[in-house]
């Protein structure tokens, strides 16, 4: 399958074309990491994805678990 990546840095725009998502999901992630905006995936079947939409498509939905409060001698002070 084909994927190309597309980017936009001022007024010059950028194709790249990867034979593999994982590539063309790596190549993204370091378009935007070096300021690139507008980054873009286009798969063979001309559906546009983000690089964050195709890493969790990739990757899965990113669960954030609240860590348990941590008791410090302040809040040992408080409750006293």
């Amino acid at each position: 399958m084909s994927f190309t990546v597309r980017a936009r840095v001022s007024a010059r725009q950028f194709s790249f074309h990867h034979g593999s998502m994982l590539g063309a999901l790596d190549q993204s992630l370091s378009l935007l990491t070096a300021g690139m905006s507008d980054v873009q995936i286009v798969d063979a079947n001309g559906r546009s994805h983000s690089p964050a939409s195709l890493h969790q498509l990739l990757f899965g939905a990113r669960v954030v678990v609240a860590a348990p409060a941590v008791e410090t001698l302040e809040t040992v002070k408080l409750a006293a």
